[in-house]
């Protein structure tokens, strides 16, 4: 059951971070110094941590305390929303949303949707982060979260809703075939150069191929000239000439589409990872989370099953 105690002191905490002291805290809530330390004072004992670095000079948050403010604010921020949202005429999106997106794929396509979406309300203020990584929505603070691949059993506490998957393509600038001609196999790419993404640790991704089956897709380790960590930055190596790599579709749309970059084996070609939309189930009857998520869930892969 929930006990009215988990919210004493929440207030206080959030007036001491943002204004850095005591006093000032104090100041702005019509309360005494004593008061104000007493409240966190109490609230550090409950938690069991202390939420504050105290120094003569300097007030700052503790790491604990950094997790808990994020929570809070969310969780203030909630309930003023809570009670404009029962008015009838209050279902426009207010207030901050967290939005984590994939590097790449979040600055392409996602972001300039939710760009758009923002312009058109005003009240709305979206703080936008990206990450490759998995991530906890409900630790983290994150309302929405845009993810490439993924498990496929996703947590209780998660809505999720898939989107397509990408579809994985080799591809080539026109001067690199030019000198060094087109593959027409797969066995071909024993002779040419080719480039992979890796990872800090010296591991590399391995290619997929299409198999001789329908849904049949078989994974290769690559001998590989260049090695890059970053998608964008396989972009601009295969662009500038330096081979051949497997790339998903979304990513190099633009250079397909201007002829800065060929697809090649193209019989070859494979689904790759889900994109899934995901958010905090009990969040989404929120009116910011609830129209973001019908937006990008009808702007962001709106015709394609795969990408």
């Amino acid at each position: 059951m929930f006990s009215s105690e988990r919210l004493k002191g929440i207030d206080v905490f959030v007036c001491v971070a943002d204004c850095g002291s005591f006093t000032a805290a104090a100041d702005r809530m019509s309360l005494t110094g004593s008061a104000i330390s007493k409240a966190i004072a109490r609230l550090e004992s409950r938690l069991g941590v202390r939420l504050f670095h105290r120094t003569t000079r300097r007030l700052a948050l503790t790491d604990a305390g950094v997790a808990f403010y994020r929570t809070c604010t969310g969780v203030l921020a909630d309930l003023e929303e809570a009670e404009l949202s029962l008015h009838a005429e209050n279902t426009e999106p207010r207030g901050r949303i967290r939005i984590d997106l994939p590097g790449a794929f979040g600055r392409l396509l996602a972001l300039p949707i939710i760009l758009q979406f923002a312009q058109e309300h005003a009240l709305l203020h979206p703080h936008i982060s990206f990450s490759d990584r998995l991530i906890d929505p409900v630790e983290e603070g994150v309302d929405i979260a845009v993810r490439i691949g993924g498990s496929d059993v996703w947590p209780a506490a998660l809505g999720h809703r898939y989107l397509g998957s990408e579809w994985h393509i080799f591809c080539a600038s026109p001067a690199y075939l030019s000198k060094h001609g087109t593959p027409v196999t797969d066995r071909d790419l024993e002779q040419h150069q080719c480039i992979v993404y890796g990872w800090a640790d010296g591991t590399v991704s391995p290619w997929s191929f299409a198999g001789k089956h329908p849904g049949e897709i078989e994974r290769r380790s690559i001998a590989a000239k260049f090695v890059v960590g970053d998608g964008e930055g396989l972009v601009i190596a295969v662009t500038a000439g330096c081979g051949i790599a497997q790339l998903p579709s979304w990513l190099i749309k633009r250079q397909l589409e201007e002829g800065t970059l060929v697809e090649v084996l193209p019989h070859l070609a494979t689904t790759g990872m889900a994109i899934n939309l995901v958010w905090i189930k009990n969040r989404q009857t929120l009116p910011k989370v609830n129209a973001l998520l019908e937006k990008l869930g009808a702007h962001l892969l709106p015709s394609a099953s795969n990408i």
